[in-house]
């Protein structure tokens, strides 16, 4: 049950005085709640911060005013001037002047009689708004504000300024913010009293109330103590909710799981290259943590190409060592089936017996693998998401590997956890994510890093260009083609658009084909399945040699003996995104290289993404740059990451409050595991007032 000190902020926006329904579903969008959450409530309108502020304390006279600018003005009104009867489209004028000369007010489709009451003539106004010159004439277009000498006081000088919806007003929109801030409860204080102290920050309340009537721009900034304030009450509440979660699965008691190392030899003998010592220190790390009594929760973070699953595979083999199985979940039917092609193999050499189960398979041979399954004649089970449908029933399920995490949330963690009353799980990502982000997604996991290439990989050279240089490029690739090398070439389209003025893929090829013939290939995403494969086979044969793509290829192939990428407007692409396409060569013991073709002119950001691949080829350097040039909105936007986005703290400027928040949330739960000390109870309501409420119902009195 929610507390009942959080009713008035959980009550819907429309028992605010002046809100509607149509007005609410306005605000829904503004506050990017739209869709099927339903109608917002009161207290998600003190989260809509102001993102800049309008400063109207300039009070200059009528012929100092810079043109342009937003002034108040202090005038005397002179007369009235309405549009002739019936021509609307002529605006109506007010006629006002200063001791510096004359203005005029100019109003279209106006209520003249409101006008005439607002500004009656001969009184003393204050008027504010943005002041523009024609034919020397001073004029200001609808006003802003408009008061008389005795309500001087209710002018704003600073106005907040809030993100927006079309239809919806800022002062309406301002009007429903401040009746929410008078209904904000007394609530108790969930901080810890020392670090309050430490950082001088003022209960959440005041800072809420701070930003929303801010007295000058600095305000609002992100580093001020009231932003920093409400930033550490969000990155809390998550960080105590992936805690939560946590302190559920290890109550799950996990089980020891060691053996004689015999399998896990086996298969690092079939896999015939020596581990690096990522792969080996990370292979350590998971084994350690198999071994002990608590349930295994561990994030195994790999860049392009550094081989994660081999480092699986003998984690898996481990599982089996002790006696148990081992399953291995990828989001995708293609990536699934391509785990089973690379471990396949090298299971089979180290006598380990693999089965598929995907969406694909059908009737007796999807009950056939089940049968063996439950019988304990598989030892590790590749698949889909169909791993965690009712019927799948292991004989003991002691290792579940999920790899792409960023796919699959929370909840089908501990869905899958359960199959295994208490399987250890190992998570594995291939995008290298920043450690602000992985604290924020994965709080409630220990993490292992591969950040070494196997031996043998050749950097990938990298050079930027324009497209205007075009010409010279080709008379390159020419060379290239002619001496049996493979290369990629990237577009940002399949096909052309009317909207963006890039090359697509479609129109390229067709392009290349015309100077190559048929050594030049095509795939994209809008191709069926089997026409994809057949692109990539008859790449991967040699059939073709330059393959003209989308960012379909972005994840998982491989071919190793391409050895030049080509990367069309790579202005428009990600950091990430650049990085991930890289990858996809220099997989192999030739030179490689990536050529980063630009339209001009380059914008700020964009010059500094194309310098950072030019520099480095760290997936783990160039996924802080990508945060700290994007910030984690955007990162986040493109569900590069899933991880979920925030209200009030932005990671590029609280980055530095992340690790506090979680070292804060676990020691709060060792301490006081149920939450029932006056700190917990209020941590509850902190849960409760950032809508983590699925973490409340983890708690055993709650």
């Amino acid at each position: 049950m929610r507390p009942s000190i959080l009713d008035p902020l959980f009550a819907p926006v429309t028992t605010l005085e002046g809100v509607g329904a149509k007005l609410a579903g306005l605000i829904a969008l503004a506050l990017g709640r739209g869709g099927d959450r339903g109608e917002p409530h009161v207290g998600a309108l003190l989260f809509h911060l102001p993102h800049s502020v309008i400063d109207r304390s300039a009070r200059p006279t009528i012929m100092a005013a810079v043109p342009g600018t937003i002034v108040t003005l202090t005038l005397h009104v002179d007369r009235h001037q309405a549009p002739p009867r019936g021509n609307r489209r002529v605006p109506y004028r007010v006629f006002c002047h200063d001791e510096s000369g004359e203005i005029a007010l100019t109003f279209f489709r106006a209520h003249g009689q409101w006008l005439e009451r607002t500004l009656p003539v001969g009184e003393t106004v204050l008027v504010s708004g943005k002041v523009e010159w024609f034919n020397g004439r001073a004029s200001m277009v609808h006003p802003d504000h408009m008061v008389t000498e005795d309500e001087a006081d209710s002018l704003p000088l600073i106005e907040p300024v809030y993100p927006m919806t079309a239809g919806l007003s800022g002062k309406v929109l301002r009007r429903a913010i401040l009746q929410a801030l008078d209904r904000m409860p007394d609530l108790p204080e969930w901080l810890d009293a020392a670090l309050l102290a430490r950082e001088r920050w003022p209960a959440m309340a005041g800072a809420l109330a701070a930003i929303h009537h801010p007295q000058s721009a600095a305000d609002i900034g992100l580093e001020t103590v009231n932003r920093r304030r409400l930033a550490y009450d969000e990155l809390l509440a998550g960080q105590l909710a992936l805690a939560l979660v946590r302190a559920r699965a290890k109550r799950t008691a996990g089980r020891s799981l060691s053996g004689d190392g015999s399998l896990v030899a086996a298969v690092t003998l079939a896999f015939g290259h020596p581990l690096t010592g990522a792969q080996q220190r990370s292979f350590d790390e998971i084994a350690a943590d198999m071994a002990a009594p608590d349930r295994m929760l561990r994030l195994l973070q790999g860049d392009v190409g550094s081989g994660k699953t081999i480092v699986a595979l003998m984690a898996l083999a481990r599982a089996v060592e002790a006696g148990m199985q081992g399953a291995l979940m990828a989001p995708t039917e293609v990536l699934a089936r391509q785990h089973m092609a690379t471990i396949g193999p090298l299971a089979e050499k180290a006598g380990l017996r693999v089965a598929i189960l995907t969406g694909r398979d059908k009737g007796a041979r999807r009950a056939e693998t089940l049968t063996a399954l439950e019988a304990g004649d598989i030892d590790i089970l590749v698949g889909t998401h169909a791993l965690f449908q009712e019927g799948v029933t292991f004989a003991d399920l002691g290792l579940a590997v999920i790899d792409e995490q960023h796919r699959f949330g929370v909840h089908q963690r501990l869905l899958l956890a359960q199959k295994g009353g208490g399987a250890d799980m190992l998570v594995m990502t291939a995008t290298p994510i920043p450690r602000t982000l992985v604290l924020t997604a994965y709080g409630d996991m220990d993490v292992s890093k591969l950040d070494e290439k196997p031996a043998g990989r050749k950097p990938v050279a990298t050079v930027a260009m324009p497209i205007a240089r075009l010409d010279e490029l080709l008379n390159r690739i020419r060379t290239a083609v002619d001496e049996g090398r493979k290369i990629y070439w990237i577009c940002p389209l399949v096909e052309d658009s009317e909207e963006v003025p890039v090359m697509s893929a479609e129109a390229r090829h067709g392009e290349l084909a015309g100077l190559f013939g048929d050594s030049v290939g095509l795939v994209h995403g809008r191709m069926a399945g089997p026409e994809k494969d057949a692109a990539m086979a008859a790449f991967k044969a040699g059939e073709t040699r330059l393959l003209v793509a989308t960012t379909v290829i972005e994840v998982g192939v491989d071919v190793p003996d391409a050895t030049i990428m080509v990367i069309e407007h790579a202005e428009r692409f990600g950091l990430s995104q650049l990085h991930q396409l890289r990858g996809r060569v220099g997989r192999g013991a030739d030179a490689s290289s990536c050529i980063l073709l630009y339209g001009e002119p380059l914008g700020e950001t964009a010059r500094a993404r194309l310098d950072v691949m030019r520099r480095t080829e760290d997936g783990f350097v160039i996924a802080e740059e990508d945060l700290r040039l994007r910030g984690e909105g955007e990162l986040l936007g493109t569900r590069q990451s899933g991880t979920p986005g925030f209200t009030l703290a932005r990671l590029e400027a609280h980055g530095d409050l992340l690790p506090v928040a979680r070292d804060d949330a676990r020691l709060v739960l060792e301490t006081d595991p149920e939450l029932v000390s006056e700190r917990g109870k209020a941590l509850r309501i902190l849960l409760y007032l950032f809508e983590r409420d699925a973490a409340v119902r983890l708690l055993g009195a709650g």
